[in-house]
């Protein structure tokens, strides 16, 4: 398998955001790492995952690849090396000695930083454990420098792999591989810088100040921790109300569980500011893998707004509507792709508060559903699948969601500092009451 050598591949709009925001906080060394966190029904192979990365790696080289910026004004992008064959991420295995030093692992995977100039952009890891309600299992964790691919590229990846241990070393993909990466803007300069000046005036006219979160003030930040759990629960509706899938439902819930922080914590009523992810593949299509392949919608909302769920949720849906309709969404993913023309300094000079190293409120984002192209791997059924990224200091605290089969994940991660482990037992029960879940078994 190979294909025309290609040079380099371009870091996208929301790749720079997430490069700029980590050298916010680059003399305290902060991970840029996000994980996924596979759980199997037995023992996985090593030597098999590794034999589909080195098919992999013959007909794409990022996962091998190295970020590279030729001056310091020239774009970021992920280059294979120039001379010699392309060296495969690393899989390491290890078998622990109980089921709850998986998490120790998995938190030590979290933070420890990817240096992706020195080393692969990402690597895996498979972690054996055996308990007396399940018996033996493996969990395979893939690592990965965050601006490398979203989620949703995380799970194409895997998906690819899984396919090319499946044909046996016989031509994958019926001799045509996907498109790994999407395609340049084809609209004219003229018009992107239309739309790239028109996102810029809406982003200094975001909020009014400076927006506050948990980690505002902490200057020494602490490791990244992050809690995980699964329930199982009717997601069709309550009382009447839309489906609590909605993302402006779930937005609304987790924001009335932060103005319950933000109310013990003595902070003031000002308006919370949550990025929200858009994804921009097309519905229904596998899609590009590698970049984050996003653009963003900025929800706001004060603490104090988060006591009638159903307003706040109609308010939120309202919008995103004004969003797509006044074409914010679209622009700022347009702008975004500008940044490559700016030193990292200046990169997120619009977004208020980045002069104090101020971003959001806090993050959140709803990762949908464990494709069915995941149910098994490497001759093992997937037991559930979630994801687990690293969180800058400030915000210094995310919520996520995810589903796999009648499983809905819900992944808190957080900085020691920011946040204790109290208040985020706090966040993660409020959730569950609100969605009505119980513990899935």
């Amino acid at each position: 398998m190979s294909t025309t050598p290609v040079r380099r591949l371009p870091l996208r709009g929301a790749d720079l955001v997430l490069v700029a925001m980590q050298a916010l906080w680059k003399r305290e060394g902060v991970s840029n790492n996000t994980l996924m966190i596979v759980q199997c029904d037995g023992p996985l192979d090593p030597a098999r995952i590794a034999r589909a990365l080195e098919r992999f790696l013959g007909v794409c080289p990022w996962p091998a690849a190295r970020l590279r910026r030729p001056f310091p004004w020239g774009p970021l992008h992920w280059a294979p090396r120039a001379r010699g064959p392309l060296a495969a991420p690393l899989v390491r295995h290890r078998h622990l000695s109980a089921p709850e030093a998986l998490h120790v692992e998995l938190e030590a995977e979290l933070n420890t930083a990817i240096d992706p100039r020195r080393e692969p952009p990402l690597h895996f890891s498979i972690l054996d454990s055996v308990s007396e309600a399940t018996g033996p299992q493996s969990a395979l964790v893939v690592t990965w420098f965050h601006p490398l691919m979203d989620p949703r590229g995380g799970q194409n990846l895997l998906a690819h792999l899984a396919h090319l241990d499946e044909t046996d070393g016989r031509a994958p993909w019926g001799g045509a591989p996907p498109a790994f990466a999407t395609d340049p803007d084809p609209r004219p300069l003229r018009e992107r810088g239309r739309l790239g000046r028109q996102s810029q005036r809406y982003m200094r006219a975001l909020v009014p100040v400076s927006p506050v979160s948990p980690g505002t003030g902490l200057m020494k930040p602490g490791r990244v921790r992050f809690m995980q759990a699964s329930f199982v629960g009717d997601d069709h509706g309550i009382g009447g109300v839309r489906t609590t899938r909605e993302v402006c439902w779930r937005l609304a819930l987790v924001g009335r569980t932060m103005a319950d922080l933000w109310r013990r914590r003595g902070l003031p009523d000002l308006p919370f500011l949550v990025p929200v992810s858009v994804d921009l593949r097309p519905k229904g299509e596998l899609g590009a893998t590698f970049g984050n392949v996003l653009a963003f919608h900025f929800a706001r909302f004060k603490p104090s707004e988060t006591t009638d769920m159903a307003t706040l949720t109609r308010i939120l849906r309202d919008q995103m509507t004004d969003a797509l309709r006044d074409g914010q969404i679209d622009a700022s993913a347009v702008a975004m792709e500008f940044l490559k023309y700016r030193p990292l300094s200046l990169m997120l000079r619009d977004l208020p508060g980045t002069a104090t190293r101020e971003t959001f409120s806090f993050n959140f984002a709803d990762l949908g559903d464990v494709p069915p192209a995941l149910d098994k791997l490497f001759g093992r059924r997937v037991v559930n699948a979630y994801h687990a990224p690293s969180v800058l200091p400030r915000p210094g605290v995310g919520v996520f969601f995810n589903r796999c089969g009648i499983k809905n994940n819900l992944v808190v991660s957080w900085v020691e500092g920011a946040m204790n482990e109290e208040e985020v037992t706090r966040i993660v029960e409020g959730v569950r009451e609100g969605m009505r879940w119980r513990p899935a078994r």
